[in-house]
């Protein structure tokens, strides 16, 4: 039925069927997902146990060069902005042409994890931006790693990296010097050794030298601001442009010094999307009584939300949640996104720690929080969901002979 919008509400006056859970793009985990990439570079050094997933040619000298927020979408359509990068798409997915999916939500710690450890997130554990501990009961913030929650429990297989320099293979990763030791880096990416180097060449230089130091090496390197311009002024913005081409450059600048017998694999965790700031687009929970009834805590972030509801009202709760946002996001409860493979196989610890209801944007639309979450309300570009602005992400090769 119809019915008027009350004062607070994002509701619109109008009865849309909400979207079917099961028609939303789940990630291609265990075939086409950025979980499959380190795995399948180490296997092709000799590291046992592990799966070559993606069917890349071997290389005895492996770099992957991580660019934070460059999605697939993002990149196809800056050609003039990030000439080198656009010249690499033909041969993107080893020679296809394809991307590869992030998992779900595309958010960056999910997808940090996923690569370093080389399992979906509904192994890992680490499924969002934030979401609740059911130990603790508090919401747990991944990336931030607040409040303070035991690593080691909270995601407990090694990562690659780890499995690769126990085999023998050189490894190491090159970031910014603020990520050494960190808790998401103790989970996701240690093994071997941590570089910090603040310049973007540093960190280029520094890892075709760690490439170039034995006969097998894996090395990781990471830049952030093509993201932090994203969220800051929105991926249509001359700012997030001037760091497209920066990037680019220290992308051509990594390809042109790889040592003999190198790959270098240039991908990224998420795109990105801009959403307008008006009612209609950005739907605020703080305020909406519809929204927020049944609600315990609020986890996620805009675009993937963790709805987690008082006891006894999970049902009522995505019942509200599919009326008034569901025919803009897909709106399932818990058993429907597992069973719909959006976090891939999910392990019994895990399980918890998604929402009763799991909201993903299907259009340019977020459920922000301006009072709890400020800040991440004020960002202009946004992430999360598995549309393909968000959820595709390039794999360009360069091989030196």
């Amino acid at each position: 039925m119809t019915r008027p919008a009350p004062a607070g509400s994002a509701w619109h006056d109008h009865d849309p069927a909400p979207l079917d859970p099961r028609s939303a793009p789940a990630p291609a985990y265990g075939h086409g997902s950025l979980a499959e990439l380190l795995p399948t570079l180490a296997a092709g050094q000799g590291v046992p146990g592990l799966t070559a997933g993606l069917g890349l040619e071997p290389a005895d000298r492996n770099c992957v060069f991580l660019i934070d927020g460059l999605g697939w979408e993002l990149l196809r359509a800056h050609p003039e902005q990030a000439p080198f990068l656009t010249s690499l798409l033909a041969g993107s997915h080893g020679g296809t042409g394809r991307p590869l999916t992030t998992g779900f939500p595309s958010t960056t710690a999910t997808s940090l994890a996923s690569v370093g450890t080389g399992l979906p997130p509904g192994a890992h554990g680490l499924a969002g931006y934030t979401v609740l501990d059911p130990a603790s009961g508090a919401l747990m913030n991944q990336l931030r790693w607040r409040p303070w929650t035991d690593p080691h429990r909270w995601q407990p297989y090694p990562t690659v990296f780890q499995r690769a320099d126990a085999a023998g293979v050189h490894t190491c990763q090159v970031s910014a010097p603020g990520f050494a030791g960190t808790p998401l880096t103790r989970v996701a990416l240690s093994g071997g050794t941590f570089h910090g180097r603040t310049g973007g060449e540093d960190r280029m230089d520094l890892a075709a030298e760690q490439l170039a130091a034995a006969d097998r090496s894996l090395v990781y390197t990471y830049y952030s601001e093509v993201d932090g311009k994203g969220h800051r002024h929105g991926v249509d913005s001359d700012e997030w442009r001037a760091q497209l081409a920066y990037v680019d450059r220290l992308a051509q600048r990594l390809a042109d010094r790889l040592p003999p017998r190198s790959a270098l694999y240039i991908t990224a965790d998420h795109g990105m999307v801009d959403v307008p700031f008006d009612e209609e687009s950005r739907i605020d929970f703080d305020e909406d009584w519809e929204l927020s009834a049944g609600v315990a805590v609020l986890g996620g972030e805009a675009r993937a939300r963790h709805v987690y509801a008082v006891p006894g009202a999970a049902g009522d709760v995505a019942a509200v949640w599919r009326e008034v946002v569901g025919d803009r996001m897909w709106v399932a409860t818990r058993d429907e996104a597992v069973a719909a493979g959006w976090f891939g196989p999910v392990e019994e610890r895990v399980y918890g720690r998604i929402g009763d209801v799991v909201a993903a944007a299907r259009d340019d639309v977020a459920v922000v929080a301006s009072r709890t979450e400020p800040n991440e309300s004020a960002m202009t570009g946004l992430h999360g969901s598995m549309t393909p602005a968000e959820q595709l992400v390039p794999l360009l090769e360069v091989r030196s002979s």
